[in-house]
């Protein structure tokens, strides 16, 4: 009475000429959205916790400046065991090379950026805080007037 067929039907392959134009287009996208880290530590940093903290809203305008004792035994015994001032991927020998480092950061940004320019200090907390009024001072004499601590959320 039935007129259907009851046999073993066949599954189709399975079409995988698009795979490599998908796998791409995710490669590409995480290329697109993943930075990588522009800077090596070369100081040990271990940031004091505060209770009222913000994210930065435009990271793109800001510098950093680490201040902290060298972290390896290489980088130890040639600088010192002292607290050091390290300014992109290399130590500063004083406080007055932060004034040249704003300068040439603030020109490199445009036009448009120049007003959210941020500098962002990233200290040790054991760091003396002479280091941090000594970098303050010649952020003041750069004019870069928007300064922003780092700090970890406490622990509960």
């Amino acid at each position: 009475m039935s007129r259907f067929n009851k046999g073993k039907k066949e599954m189709p392959e399975l079409n995988t000429s698009s795979l490599p134009d998908l796998i791409f287009s995710v490669l590409f996208f995480f290329m697109m959205v993943t930075s990588m880290r522009e800077v090596t530590l070369l100081v040990k940093i271990d940031r004091p916790t505060g209770t009222q903290l913000e994210k930065l809203a435009r990271k793109s305008c800001t510098s950093y400046i680490y201040i902290g004792r060298p972290a390896t035994d290489q980088l130890r015994s040639q600088w010192g065991n002292q607290t050091r001032i390290q300014i992109n991927d290399a130590f500063a020998t004083d406080a007055t090379e932060v004034y040249d480092f704003v300068m040439s950061d603030r020109n490199k940004l445009a036009e448009i950026d120049k007003p959210f320019y941020t500098v962002s200090v990233k200290a040790d907390h054991e760091t003396p805080m002479g280091y941090i009024t000594d970098v303050k001072q010649q952020l003041r004499k750069g004019y870069a007037l928007k300064m922003v601590y780092s700090a970890n959320k406490p622990t509960n």
